[in-house]
C-alpha cells in the first residue's frame, strides 16, 4: 500500500508537470436535475451490472477458480497446472479496469491530477473499516462511512468531512487493524 501511495504521487506530480494543475472542465453526459437523476440512475446501473459480472467471473468459471486457487494457495494451485503468474496478472488488470471504471463514474465534471484524492481517502478508510480482505465488509463499512461523513457535514460542517474521514482511519487502525469484519491471520516466524 505505501509503494503504491508513493507511485500516486510521483504520477500526479508528473501530470501535473505535463497537463498543467489547473482544473478542466468537461460536461455531464446526463441531466443532474431532480432526486434521483439519470446520472445517479447511470452509475447505479453500470456498479450493479459490474459487481454481478465480477461475481459470475469468481463463481461460474474456470478462469474464476483458478484465479481464485492462485490468489489463496498458490503452492497447490501451481501443483495442479494453474498459471499462478498469469492469474496473478489477470487479477491485477481486472483490478485496474474496475478501478478506472470507478474513477469515471465518480469523477466531477473538471479534471486535475489530484481530483481523486478525497475519493480514495474515503475509499481506503471503508476498505480499512471492513476489513481488508472482507470484501462484504467492505461495502459495509462504505455504508458507515458515508453515514458518519453525512452527520459531519450536516451538524459541523463539509470542510471537516475529509479530516473526519482520516480520523475514523486512525481510529480504527489503532483500535481494531483487522478492520470490523476482518478475520486476525496468524503469522508463522
Amino acid at each position: 500500500m505505501i509503494v503504491t501511495l508513493g507511485l500516486l504521487l510521483v504520477l500526479q506530480a508528473v501530470a501535473g508537470m505535463i497537463w498543467t494543475a489547473e482544473p478542466r472542465s468537461f460536461p455531464y453526459a446526463f441531466d443532474f436535475r431532480g432526486a434521483f437523476s439519470p446520472a445517479a440512475l447511470f452509475t447505479v446501473l453500470v456498479v450493479v451490472a459490474a459487481a454481478a459480472a465480477i461475481l459470475l467471473l469468481f463463481k461460474a468459471t474456470p478462469l474464476g477458480l483458478r484465479m481464485r486457487a492462485a490468489a489463496f494457495r498458490p503452492e497447490v494451485a501451481a501443483l495442479v497446472g494453474v498459471r499462478v503468474g498469469r492469474m496473478l496478472t489477470i487479477g491485477w488488470t481486472l483490478a485496474a479496469a474496475v478501478g478506472a471504471l470507478a474513477g469515471l463514474l465518480a469523477a466531477p465534471p473538471f479534471i486535475h491530477p489530484t481530483v481523486m484524492d478525497t475519493v480514495f481517502v474515503y475509499a481506503l478508510t471503508a476498505a480499512v473499516i471492513g476489513g481488508l480482505d472482507n470484501p462484504v465488509g467492505t461495502v459495509i463499512g462504505g455504508f458507515l462511512l458515508g453515514v458518519v461523513l453525512s452527520l459531519v457535514s450536516g451538524y459541523l460542517g463539509a470542510e471537516l468531512v475529509t479530516l473526519a474521514a482520516l480520523a475514523i482511519l486512525v481510529v480504527v487502525l489503532s483500535v481494531r487493524p483487522d478492520g470490523l469484519f476482518g478475520q486476525r491471520v496468524a503469522r508463522r516466524v
